[in-house]
């Protein structure tokens, strides 16, 4: 699956390529679990191939992340999960989008992206 990533990333033409790979490193060294392979054309994470975070690339060019609970349907009523960051726009009672402005808004918010993508994962471990 690494190869796969690593193919995708050289051949992705998007006007903020490096956001997304600055992003990208974020994820992956917030916590050493997480995988990463291409689901909806764009880098996908997850844990034991249950994917929990997700790019959104297009259309256009922002750098925007979905943060889901998998394809596997749950109990959205009953989640709670509380975003100390301020950093998730809720669309969903179970889910939401994380959008960076620009490069200065990802070097801002890193740390507390981080701290938010670590608390994620714990949330929504089975």
């Amino acid at each position: 699956m690494a190869t796969d990533v690593k193919i995708f990333m050289r051949d992705l033409t998007h006007a903020r390529k490096e956001d997304v790979e600055n992003v990208r490193e974020l994820i992956l060294s917030a916590d050493e679990r997480l995988s990463e392979q291409i689901k909806w054309n764009a880098p996908s994470f997850g844990i034991g191939g249950d994917d929990r975070m997700t790019f959104r690339l297009q259309p256009g060019d922002p750098v925007q992340l979905i943060f889901h609970r998998g394809v596997k349907k749950r109990d959205a009523e009953s989640f709670v999960f509380e975003d100390e960051s301020g950093l998730l726009d809720w669309v969903a009672k179970d889910g939401g989008v994380v959008t960076f402005a620009d490069s200065d808004h990802v070097a801002r918010e890193a740390t507390d992206f981080q701290e938010l993508v670590k608390r994620w994962i714990r949330a929504i471990s089975d």
